[in-house]
């Protein structure tokens, strides 16, 4: 059994449908599992990340371990990968960032704290490290059609996290090889000036991308109501990001699905 947790989330039921429903969804209330079961097909069970005795395992099955971040969540994750490991678990597959360590900033560090522990923990591993969601870009248009940020001219290789979906469910399906890290982008590392462009044309509004230093992008976050110690390090970390170090881009989508991941262009349509 392919367990999936997150399973209400973009990947989760991104990877339901791609498995064609062959999975069992970790929801937290029996109605989101009603709703997965009735329009993906899926078995569910209602189970939480902070109670690792509700997620389902037995030996040999697969698990697909992903949830959006919230204080408790790197005690959390260590302790689910430990009753994996408990269960005799054929696999754990986890999604991480590109480039990350225990010591990243932010969610980052929790990450790279999450992926360190299972990689130790004697359970069969993948951890797909991706870049930023295409799906999080139109989000960051305010009101007047401007995106800030920090990234200088830097790229960033986006990608629909739907491949991330398809890459877990082929890596969830196939014969277990030995433990990897798969970094994920889309098929270009566009600007932001380049993103801002393309949702122009997809919008049909005009969309523009202000460039922000460190502190004018901190300051900018605090407004936003981001606690001033948060707003810094995300400040930070978009300077970090468009530095180049999210510039390249990766054959691992198409080396594993045997088609190109879709393009920025192909996901806004």
């Amino acid at each position: 059994m392919i367990v999936v947790t997150g399973a209400t989330g973009t990947i989760g039921r991104a990877l339901i449908a791609e498995l064609g429903g062959a999975a069992r969804a970790v929801v937290r209330r029996a109605e989101q599992g009603e709703e997965l079961a009735e329009k993906l097909g899926c078995d569910y069970v209602v189970g939480d990340l902070e109670r690792p005795e509700s997620i389902p395992l037995e030996p040999g099955d697969r698990l697909f371990l992903n949830s959006s971040q919230w204080p408790g969540f790197v005690r959390a994750h260590k302790a689910v990968i430990d009753r994996a490991a408990a269960a005799d678990a054929a696999q754990v597959v986890t999604v991480s960032v590109l480039g990350v360590t225990s010591g990243s900033l932010l969610g980052f560090g929790m990450h790279g704290q999450v992926d360190e522990h299972l990689r130790a923990s004697g359970v069969p591993w993948a951890i797909l490290a991706p870049v930023g969601f295409m799906q999080n870009l139109a989000g960051d248009v305010d009101e007047e059609g401007r995106i800030f940020g920090a990234y200088g001219r830097g790229g960033v290789g986006y990608i629909d996290a739907r491949d991330i979906a398809a890459v877990a469910a082929a890596l969830l399906t196939r014969p277990v090889g030995a433990g990897a890290t798969y970094d994920l982008t889309g098929p270009a590392a566009p600007t932001h000036d380049e993103i801002a462009a393309e949702l122009t044309r997809a919008l049909g509004r005009t969309v523009r991308y202000v460039d922000l230093t460190v502190q004018e992008a901190a300051v900018h976050l605090e407004k936003r109501g981001m606690p001033a110690p948060a707003a810094r390090d995300l400040a930070e970390l978009m300077a970090q990001i468009g530095d180049g170090r999210w510039a390249g881009t990766t054959t691992t989508v198409a080396d594993i699905l045997g088609r190109e991941p879709r393009s920025l262009r192909e996901f806004l349509g």
